[in-house]
């Protein structure tokens, strides 16, 4: 037997009378709409779309290429799409295309895409003083590997503070060097540009006369110190934090140590591999000394990996096909979680391997320096990876078939460059 009250929504249920105890109020509420704040994650989304169109609009501007007339769409908006996800794949030359004024704009463009999709909202929602909800702080733990959620606004200040701070010292270095080589306005201007563009992994280069780093292929100054740039941007700002505070490997958080771990094993896999590959191709290496070959190989596995400067051709011909390969799974994987570089991660490729050893030796809880990896994270990064090599092999198929006259390994690459935001084309 049902009585319904004269307050709409509102419904009483009598139970039968051995189980009657009490009325039971059912409240029955209308659906209420969706709606969109501007603190949900819709944010990252607009933020960028936003940054997106005013660059590309920036970039249409008559002054900001070279010649007469409006710059053209397509060379505008996918100049502005490389340099907001830091990617660094151009259809124009860089140095010769733009002017003074487009560079200045493609270098905003780098430093304001540097700062991370979720790191920029974070701080952008700081600034405006609008309250973060507790999940969207949760999801900016998972983002930056933080242990607490206390007191975010500052330390997302503090990191980007942080990140200015690298990038005006990798100026200073790159400056002292060009004062010695270029007039010195032009050298002021390429220390900033290359400094930046270095620490955010973006792979842009402006250097006068030069493929990408070519002219400098000798120059060890400029590439030790933009190698050095390319690091610090590809560790993630937290994990550089975690290094300072505590100054000791054994205090480490356990994502400090694996991303130290694997980033040196990825470095000195792929300066090796590079090494041996290219030791007698006179294209590449095969003519410099023993010392600018490592010099070489290092810079090439460093920033090849997540940034996209080289010293070298990598066009078909140049470079031999194996290493065109095992560079490309290095760009697949690129960087640390929170950093400015692409890839699935240095962190995800750490968990699966972990996971995968764990269970070759039928161990059910994996560990790694006495801490547990939950299952879900291994899941997680499973399932990262099994999406990444998906969209690699979909997108690689439907080009292939497109662009039946190019090889497949070159297709493989660039789509895969692409994809982790590596630059290298």
């Amino acid at each position: 037997m049902e009585d319904w009250s004269s307050k709409p929504g509102d419904r009483v249920v009598r139970r039968p009378r051995e189980q009657q105890l009490s009325p039971v109020l059912i409240t029955v509420s209308p659906p209420r709409s969706r709606t969109y704040s501007l603190t949900s994650p819709f944010l990252v989304l607009y933020i960028f779309f936003a940054l997106i169109v005013v660059s590309t609009l920036v970039l249409l501007l008559p002054f900001m290429h070279e010649g007469s007339g409006f710059t053209p769409f397509m060379e505008a908006f996918f100049t502005a799409v490389s340099a907001i996800t830091v990617t660094g794949l151009v259809v124009q030359e860089t140095a010769t295309y733009w002017t003074p004024a487009g560079q200045i704009a493609i270098l905003g463009m780098i430093f304001v895409g540097g700062m991370s999709f979720m790191v920029t909202v974070i701080f952008l929602v700081a600034l405006t003083g609008k309250r973060l909800k507790f999940s969207q702080r949760i999801q900016s733990q998972g983002v930056l590997h933080i242990d607490q959620v206390a007191d975010l606004r500052r330390l997302i200040l503090t990191l980007t503070i942080l990140m200015t701070g690298i990038q005006f010292i990798g100026f200073l270095l790159l400056l002292s060097r060009f004062w010695f080589l270029l007039p010195p306005g032009e050298a002021i201007f390429q220390a900033a540009f290359h400094s930046v563009s270095g620490f955010n992994n973006a792979g842009f280069v402006i250097l006068p006369g030069s493929e990408s780093f070519s002219s400098y292929q000798l120059d060890r100054i400029v590439l030790s110190i933009t190698a050095i740039l390319v690091l610090l941007g590809a560790t993630s700002y937290w994990v550089i934090v975690d290094i300072g505070r505590t100054g000791s490997f054994t205090l480490m958080s356990l994502n400090t140590k694996l991303v130290i771990i694997f980033s040196l094993v990825l470095i000195f896999s792929g300066s090796t591999f590079f090494f041996l590959a290219e030791y007698d191709n006179g294209r590449t290496i095969g003519t410099l000394g023993l010392g600018d070959k490592i010099i070489v190989s290092i810079f090439e596995s460093m920033s090849g990996r997540t940034a996209g400067f080289t010293t070298i051709g990598w066009s078909a011909g140049q470079i031999e096909q194996h290493t065109k390969f095992f560079f490309t799974i290095l760009m697949f994987i690129g960087g640390a979680s929170g950093s400015v570089a692409g890839g699935i991660k240095i962190n995800t490729l750490a968990i699966v391997l972990i996971g995968l050893l764990s269970t070759f030796r039928g161990i059910i809880r994996p560990r790694v320096f006495g801490r547990e990896i939950p299952k879900v994270q291994i899941q997680s990064a499973l399932t990262l990876l099994l999406s990444g090599i998906i969209v690699v092999f979909l997108t690689t198929l439907v080009i292939t078939f497109a662009e039946s006259q190019v090889d497949f390994v070159e297709v493989f690459f660039e789509v895969v460059s692409a994809l982790g935001t590596a630059g290298l084309t």
